[in-house]
Parts: structure tokens; sequence; C-alpha cells
């Protein structure tokens, strides 16, 4: 099973009412929680460690993650508000502003940190959830603590004003990067991680002294860079698709990676270590193909097994 560590919230899109004003549509979102989602839907075993709220948003929510396959024997529910993020798009971009004060999500404290089974063989962390205390903390000691022999994927998908503390921020991250086996960045990411102005491939070297095995780097319509431990590089085009909007593209494209390698018997740190450009290049053309559906499609709607067969 792989076990997603990480927020779930109401995604608010725009939308025009009967009387042509723009309004907001409450739609299931959230980094980790969509990559879960699209886990699921792609037949994969997968589980979600997460505060979930018991208000209508938080229902709404534990319907969605049902349907999907997720098993929420990890989840934790509390009388918390459910975080909001509302959406605003800007030239075809994502632009969020959140409502996560006191929330479900982020006050999760270690307290109710799981057990978690030994049927757990890969362990997913990232979004904003990394950036939010005390939440923030609970992941990160979850990582510190479950480790072991499990094999660990992070997207820290950085989100820069919903940073309250950078210093603590950039400390935790690299706490966790030094635990972490596949690292998955977009450029602005890394950009983020890594400042000053040198050749991604520089900073991705840097990146990759830091623990991860494996780095990933998404670049939009400009496709993705997989980088190996022997220095190899591993390029793949993006799908060509009429693009709807970009919610929960690559945390579709995470779920994606990560069913790929599974099916073909990669995820373990041994064999992670010794992956080569061919395995890495199919994984990457499939998380690819999902992500491009997904973007095709209004709102984060990870596709289904069944959408994704040639």
């Amino acid at each position: 099973m792989i076990l997603c560590c990480g927020e779930a919230l109401i995604d608010m899109i725009p939308e025009l009412t009967l009387q042509k004003t723009e309004g907001f549509v409450p739609h299931c979102g959230g980094a980790v929680m969509n990559t879960a989602v699209a886990l699921g839907r792609l037949g994969v075993p997968t589980g979600l460690f997460t505060g979930l709220s018991d208000d209508m948003f938080g229902q709404q929510l534990v319907a969605h993650l049902h349907a999907s396959n997720v098993d929420l024997s990890f989840a934790v529910t509390s009388s918390r508000p459910s975080t909001l993020a509302f959406v605003q798009f800007v030239e075809g971009q994502a632009n969020y502003s959140f409502l996560d004060e006191n929330s479900a999500g982020r006050m999760l404290g270690l307290s109710d940190l799981p057990k978690v089974p030994e049927d757990v063989s890969v362990l997913f962390f990232g979004g904003i959830s990394l950036a939010t205390e005390p939440g923030a903390e609970t992941y990160a000691t979850l990582l510190d603590r479950e480790r072991r022999e499990r094999v660990v994927m992070l997207d820290p998908n950085i989100r820069p004003q919903f940073i309250p503390d950078q210093k603590r921020y950039r400390a935790r991250l690299e706490r966790m990067l030094a635990r972490t086996d596949i690292l998955k960045v977009s450029d602005e990411d890394l950009d983020w991680m890594i400042p000053q102005p040198l050749p991604y491939a520089e900073k991705i070297a840097v990146l990759m002294k830091r623990g991860p095995n494996i780095v990933v780097m998404t670049r939009g319509s400009a496709g993705v860079v997989g980088f190996l431990p022997d220095g190899s590089e591993v390029n793949v085009m993006a799908e060509r698709v009429a693009v709807v909007d970009t919610v929960g593209a690559g945390d579709t494209f995470n779920a994606g990676l990560l069913c790929k390698l599974d099916e073909l018997d990669c995820l373990d740190i041994q064999t992670l270590r010794k992956l080569d450009s061919d395995a890495l290049k199919q994984a990457l053309a499939f998380a690819s193909k999902v992500a491009a559906i997904s973007v095709s499609r209004p709102g984060a709607d990870p596709p289904w097994a069944v959408d994704v067969m040639d």
C-alpha cells in the first residue's frame, strides 16, 4: 500500500451564476488528497493520513475519497473546520487564497500519528501540509518515525505566499529531503529551493547530494526530465491536449509515476538505487499521460485506469 500523508481540502472554483455574476463552487482538492485519489482510481492500494472535519465539506471529502477507493482508516476526524482554498485563474494558471486557521488538517498533532502497518511500502508527502504548523511537524515526525526500509516520495509543491516562516520551512524540508528517495519538483519549486542563478542540472545535483536518489522536474508544456543516481537524464515530452485547467495536474502526475513504478516492481529502495533509464522513461511517460487527461477536464478530476488504457 502507498500511504499519502498531507492535506485534503475544498477548492472553491469560480463559476458564473444564473445571474451572470461570479460565484464559487466547492470541489474536493488538496495536493496530497488529489494524489491519493488518482492512485486509487488507477487501481493502486492507497491510504490517506490527514485531518478531516465532520462539517459539510469534510463529508464531501469523505464521500469523494471512498468513491475513489482510498482507505481512510488512517485519517483523523474532528469538529474543526475544513480548509477552503479559493481559486482564481490568471492566464490559465491557478492562484489560491486559503482559509486554514484552526482547521482540521492544520491542527493535526503528534498524538494523532497512526500506527503504520508493514504492508505500507511507500510514504508520500507534500503540499501545503508541509508549510503550516503544527500539522507540518506532525508529518515530518511521521517520516522520521516510519521511514525505515520504506520508499519515500516528496513533492513540496511550494507556494511561497502560504509559508509563514521560511526559515523553519526550509529547515523542515532539508530534514525530510535527507530521508527522501524520489523528489518531484516543478521548475518554479527548484528556483525557490535554490535561488542562485545556476543551470537547472546543477541545481538538481545539489538537491541529490542532500538525499534523494531520483529527482523529477516538471516543466509544464516543455515536458519533464528525470535524473538518476548515475547522473543520467531522461527527457519526456508533454502530451499535447486542449487544456481546460491545471488544477491537480502535478498531483495526478505523481500518482502516475508511482503507479508505473509499482507496476514495474521498482518501488523498493534497493531497486530504485539501481533504476535504469528505460524504467524511468516508462514511468515518466505514463505520468505525463495521466496528467494530460487531468488537465483536459475541469477541476481536479484524475482519470481511472480504464481512461488510460492503450
